[in-house]
């Protein structure tokens, strides 16, 4: 399922929507410590809510098929959609040298871009996703409308994910340890120097080149250029910190998370603490499938038929179906 999605998804998925493209308008909004944040925003005639989203570790705007499938059926289904960029990709890269915290700054960049969001005409509830690298991200966002003192905190209706990454030093032992996982990690690790240097192209005084020739890992690349910034003595500190594991019992507004236990690129272990951390937190809804791959779910006819689909893509349908039976009640807090 993860390769049939990664390697011949991508290149259907246009033909298999009904949807078309929402008009989307280039905005850049100030986040944490005011980095800029470039995203797509479209507003449709009395949305009903706004969705704020983003992707995994690597990727852009312009290339990640997978969140624009996001923003065409949730467009035509009256909500306002907001795809950003998150820190060090895409045009966000190219405006600013900040590099990734892996939620630590992400989370509130959520609630900033919510906040100036409203006040160009999006409506609450506010609604944060994200998948993969990009669901830690959300699930800090989550985790921010309950710390920051902004008044849209009140306003964030919650969260939905799709195979966020819970425990980065669990997962990636486990991803170097697998006969294909290492494969992948060196995959990722190669995007990861490519990202790097796309930021010392744009700022060239901002990130040393001899530390991106060393970045060889993923490990690599935040020991090298992430933790010094943030103040963390070493990765493994920096990833405990910053996975968002030890959030979900104390999240307070209702957050899905769509969680596969075929899932190759996190480690299996980690089924049992997602299911313990939900059952003990009402705000918390997981659906937890035997098969789904990583962000793969694409749904067989007889599956689309028995949910009324007209598309594949299973786990958006299902999280936009979930946001329509909360979205007319604001959240209560």
């Amino acid at each position: 399922m993860t390769l049939y999605a990664s390697f011949w998804s991508s290149q259907i998925w246009e033909a298999s929507l009904q949807e078309p493209q929402p008009p989307y308008i280039e905005t850049v909004f100030q986040g944490a410590n005011n980095v800029p944040l470039f995203a797509w925003m479209a507003i449709p005639p009395g949305a009903r809510a706004t969705i704020i989203g983003t992707y995994g570790i690597t990727g852009t705007l312009e290339n990640q098929w997978f969140l624009q499938i996001l923003g065409h059926k949730a467009y035509a289904r009256g909500y306002a959609v907001i795809l950003f960029d998150w820190r060090a990709h895409g045009q966000t890269a190219q405006l600013s040298p900040a590099l990734t915290a892996d939620g630590l700054w992400e989370g509130p960049d959520f609630i900033h871009i919510a906040h100036q969001a409203q006040q160009q005409g999006c409506p609450s509830p506010f609604w944060l996703t994200g998948y993969s690298l990009g669901g830690q991200l959300a699930l800090w966002g989550v985790q921010s409308a309950q710390t920051m003192d902004l008044a849209i905190t009140h306003e964030i209706g919650g969260g939905a994910v799709i195979c966020p990454n819970l425990d980065s030093n669990r997962s990636l032992a486990y991803l170097v340890q697998h006969p294909i996982g290492r494969y992948i990690e060196q995959a990722i690790a190669r995007n990861l120097k490519a990202l790097a240097w796309e930021i010392h192209h744009a700022h060239p005084h901002a990130i040393d080149p001899a530390a991106i020739e060393r970045a060889q890992t993923i490990q690599g690349f935040d020991h090298e250029l992430v933790i010094g910034a943030l103040g963390f003595p070493s990765v493994q500190a920096y990833y405990e910190a910053s996975s968002p594991l030890p959030l979900l019992p104390h999240l307070q507004r209702p957050t899905l998370i769509v969680y596969a236990e075929d899932d190759p690129l996190f480690d299996p272990g980690l089924i049992i603490d997602l299911k313990r951390s939900c059952s003990q937190n009402s705000k918390l809804t997981l659906w937890l499938t035997p098969q789904g791959g990583h962000v793969g779910y694409i749904s067989g006819l007889a599956c689309r038929t028995a949910n009324g689909d007209t598309d594949p893509w299973w786990a958006w349908n299902r999280i936009l179906d979930w946001w329509d039976g909360l979205s007319p009640n604001l959240i209560q807090l």
